[in-house]
């Protein structure tokens, strides 16, 4: 999960990441949307690629780019899991969610 967060922490990737949410683009779409060279959005794009956040499509000379669905929705279900796991630890745990329930009940 670290490699697709490490890609996206790049402000060029993370700007084709939000292009590529609304639909699937070809390069040359791209780089009409941002101020980069094609040299460097066709590393950006390998790195998006490889990662497993982008897939492609070849259509001629054309390379077509879109969001891999299923590995987006991996990553949002790493956040949701996140955001909702229940603190399994023992009764003098320290952690962040317990010490926030200590907080709330202390507080009640």
């Amino acid at each position: 999960m670290s490699d697709k967060f490490k890609a996206l922490a790049d402000p060029n990737r993370s700007a084709v990441f939000a292009l590529l949410s609304c639909c699937e683009l070809c390069a040359c779409d791209i780089l009409k949307q941002l101020p980069i060279h094609q040299t460097t959005l066709s590393h950006h794009m390998k790195v998006l690629v490889d990662c497993g956040l982008v897939r492609t499509r070849r259509d001629g000379k054309c390379i077509y780019y879109a969001l891999n669905i299923d590995t987006v929705r991996d990553c949002e279900a790493f956040f949701t899991a996140a955001l909702t796991k229940a603190c399994h630890c023992g009764p003098d745990c320290s952690c962040l969610h317990c010490c926030n329930l200590s907080r709330k009940e202390t507080a009640q």
